[in-house]
């Protein structure tokens, strides 16, 4: 799919919605960034893609484009559900922006931000842009990055929201959110430990080669 993504480029093909909606959802996340900087703002206003599970560089160059090709609606009620695939590269600032506008945003579309837009989020802030679904918080609290949202929070804070949330920090104390690094494997180590061994025999051997041939 890579490939003939890349020769419809090469022969100076446009990436317009119909090659949008022709790569689809399936293969939106294979476009690297020279491609999707030559996608035309206006082509997502007739493309349909899901860009959850693309990376965060794919999330933000689309949010950029989705935002200036709906510009022109963005004070009208359908303005959210046409940005809404793209959130995922939203900036906090511009989440802050929405929460005002009563969107009543889904509480997976909020575990699915950006992890430091959510984070720079206040409590009201994502009150407001969860509106009649806030109940379903609760549910999500220990799901990450949620999970960390909360921890940053003040537990009197959470407490306003009356839906039972815990893990905020208490006055006078402060959570520090700890990245969790994958630890090294004993099998990898002694992958690693059996290469180093064999290194030099493997170096005499390749050498011998060159020499006698």
């Amino acid at each position: 799919a890579s490939a003939i993504i890349r020769r419809y480029v090469d022969l100076g093909k446009a990436l317009n919605a119909t090659a949008l909606n022709a790569i689809g959802t399936r293969y939106a996340c294979l476009l690297n960034a020279t491609e999707l900087n030559m996608i035309d703002p206006n082509s997502l206003k007739l493309a349909s893609l899901n860009i959850a599970a693309c990376s965060q560089l794919t999330k933000d160059i689309l949010y950029a484009k989705a935002k200036r090709a709906f510009s022109d609606q963005h004070y009208l009620p359908a303005y959210y559900e046409l940005i809404k695939p793209y959130l995922g590269g939203a900036p906090g600032a511009d989440l802050k922006a929405l929460s005002k506008d009563n969107v009543n945003m889904n509480v997976s579309t909020l575990a699915n931000l950006r992890r430091d837009s959510l984070l720079s989020l206040t409590v009201s802030e994502v009150e407001n842009l969860l509106g009649m679904n806030l109940g379903d918080l609760k549910k999500w609290q220990h799901k990450s990055p949620i999970w960390e949202w909360v921890q940053t929070q003040k537990q009197s804070e959470l407490d306003k929201l009356n839906i039972g949330l815990t893990g905020g920090t208490q006055e006078g104390y402060i959570n520090i959110v700890a990245q969790k690094f994958q630890s090294t494997s004993s099998a990898s180590l002694g992958t690693v430990a059996m290469t180093l061994h064999l290194l030099p025999a493997l170096l005499i051997s390749f050498l011998m080669m060159l020499v006698l041939s």
